[in-house]
């Protein structure tokens, strides 16, 4: 569908306003230097903005992976015993910036994971926001090309999972579009939803089609992230719209932000812990509640089972915080 030039700047100004919270912002529209915005015109990979790295145990830096490499992955670090977990930022992000920096320490502190992250903050950066969303495109195709790569070094689609914040799930959504077969797991982490909900047909944005196991964790639901049902199973965090830490933050879209990338970082807790507080009871595709089904609870994250299905509400008692700036 094409949509008028005039409609694309409207939702452009509109969406990066409400992503940053800052009417002031305004004013910078006026610098042509403001809008230095990059996009991808060319679909070949890899990509000189779109960069991977892994983190192991064994070492005390980050490595850059090239797929060009003829070199097994084994001597870079990789230990092919130990399952896998791709890790994609959103809108305004870097791998190397909280809350993804919490999420990959979790699976550090697992022990049991190959850690790799995916950098498109090039190509991603504010106030940019329709062109990030442009280039998902590029960023699911090469992070595809990435993943053959480590199959092809052993991997296995059942231990690895693509874990994805904001647009960033919605990549992990496109991943298997450039597969002949698709992945076996994602986890979207509320999966973004501005312009995307309206103009993003399904082949572009996450779906439970795009994985044998998809798994979407909602904190601000109907705003800044996607409504459920998403994926096999969703999990609604405090009612899945706004998180209770978030309500000190002052503007409601402020408020938004934080709830936003709460998702990172309950899952990152989640990821390290089986505590009974990220436990989910059956409710409605809208977050409501559904009483006397507590025998059906579902554990969120590493022990969440592929055979989940629907919508579960986890109630959070303890406060927590989640740097996002």
């Amino acid at each position: 569908m094409r949509i008028p030039l005039a409609n694309q700047l409207n939702f452009y100004v509109a969406s990066c306003l409400f992503m940053n919270g800052a009417i002031g912002l305004l004013q910078n529209a006026l610098d042509v230097r403001y809008w230095n915005c990059v996009m991808k015109r060319n679909y070949h990979c890899p990509d000189e903005n779109i960069r991977f790295y892994m983190y192991t145990k064994h070492a005390r830096y980050k490595k850059r992976i090239d797929v060009r490499s003829r070199v097994p992955l084994r001597y870079a670090g990789w230990d092919p015993d130990l399952k896998n977990v791709i890790i994609i930022h959103g809108f305004n992000g870097t791998e190397s910036k909280v809350p993804m920096t919490y999420l990959r320490d979790a699976y550090m502190r697992r022990g049991d994971y190959n850690v790799f992250t995916v950098d498109w903050e090039d190509i991603a950066h504010f106030p940019c926001y329709l062109s990030a969303i442009g280039n998902t495109r590029l960023v699911a195709q090469c992070t595809a090309q990435f993943y053959s790569f480590l199959t092809s070094h052993g991997a296995t689609a059942e231990n690895t999972v693509c874990v994805g914040h904001s647009l960033g799930a919605h990549i992990c959504g496109m991943i298997s579009n450039h597969l002949t077969e698709k992945i076996h797991k994602i986890v979207g982490l509320d999966p973004a939803r501005p312009l995307v909900d309206r103009y993003g047909g399904k082949a572009f944005r996450l779906t439970k089609d795009d994985a044998h196991v998809v798994h979407v964790i909602h904190t601000n639901a109907g705003l800044l992230g996607e409504s459920p049902q998403v994926g096999h199973a969703d999990f609604c965090m405090n009612g899945g719209t706004m998180q209770p830490s978030c309500l000190r933050e002052g503007r409601r879209i402020r408020q938004a932000r934080c709830s936003h990338f709460m998702s990172a970082c309950y899952y990152a807790a989640a990821v390290l812990t089986s505590d009974v507080a990220f436990t989910g009871v059956p409710c409605t595709s809208s977050c409501r509640r559904i009483r006397g089904l507590e025998e059906f609870a579902v554990v969120m994250g590493e022990k969440t089972p592929d055979s989940a299905r629907g919508t579960y509400c986890v109630k959070m008692t303890q406060i927590m915080t989640c740097p996002f700036d």
